[in-house]
């Protein structure tokens, strides 16, 4: 049976994991990047983000392993797009654009997406 987990998630002592008037400006909502602040400099996601360097220490040893034995990525339609009500047209490929920073398969609510690792 397969199973779904929770990892690599920032979320504030109220319970959100993201602020308030999501756009395409701000993806993670007002102030949402503060909660994620911690994860941007390490090497993990600066790798993710072709980048060569990044910090190590006990953030990056969190990231890292939140990424082990990762299938896929699957994506909340928040997560995906800054898109409220209908969906207008399938032109929309996610925040990411033509680049695929997850190194796994991503899976949203009409696509599945593949990235190389």
């Amino acid at each position: 049976m397969s199973k779904v987990r929770v990892a690599a998630f920032s979320i504030s002592l109220d319970g959100f994991g993201a602020g308030p008037n999501q756009s395409i400006q701000q993806p993670l909502g007002v102030r949402g990047e503060e909660l994620h602040k911690w994860v941007f400099p390490t090497r993990r996601f600066q790798r993710m983000m072709g980048k060569a360097d990044g910090t190590l220490g006990i953030d990056n040893d969190f990231a890292e392993r939140s990424f082990e034995n990762i299938g896929a990525w699957i994506l909340g339609r928040n997560m995906f797009g800054p898109v409220r009500g209908p969906w207008p047209d399938e032109e929309w490929k996610g925040w990411w654009g033509e680049e695929l920073h997850y190194q796994v398969a991503i899976i949203t609510k009409t696509t599945i997406f593949v990235s190389e690792y």
